[in-house]
């Protein structure tokens, strides 16, 4: 393995972004940070560094475990990253994947009892 890599081709080859120009376009918005500071996409990063990825309206945060110059495959994964990223935001994801879950349009009726388990599950698992 590699000392250094450029940190665009990291954040491809982890999985957090799908093509490497989408890193490095992130990269040149603002939207990556390492160590807490604006970085460029052609940015040497070391293991242990602390990235921070803003991606809609969530803000992951990972640790460098491994690097890797070539793309590896979602089992590896663990392997190369520490996801550190707050339950807070973390539940703010789930929120945006299901904006409208638990609201029933007029004249729907009442949920049925399986709904009903699935609305109480997600509410308890969202506060």
């Amino acid at each position: 393995m590699d000392n250094y890599v450029r940190i665009d081709k990291w954040l491809w080859a982890v999985r957090i972004f799908k093509t490497r120009s989408l890193a490095a376009d992130a990269c040149r918005k603002g939207k990556v940070l390492l160590n807490n500071g604006p970085v460029k996409s052609s940015k040497l990063i070391k293991i242990t560094d602390k990235i921070s990825v803003r991606k809609t309206l969530i803000t992951y945060t990972f640790r460098v475990k491994n690097l890797s110059q070539k793309r590896i495959s979602a089992k590896l994964v663990p392997d190369f990253v520490k996801n550190l990223t707050p339950e807070k935001e973390l539940k703010k994801a789930i929120r945006l994947q299901f904006p409208d879950f638990g609201s029933r349009k007029t004249g729907m009726g009442r949920p049925t009892k399986k709904e009903r388990r699935t609305m109480d599950r997600f509410h308890n698992d969202v506060s």
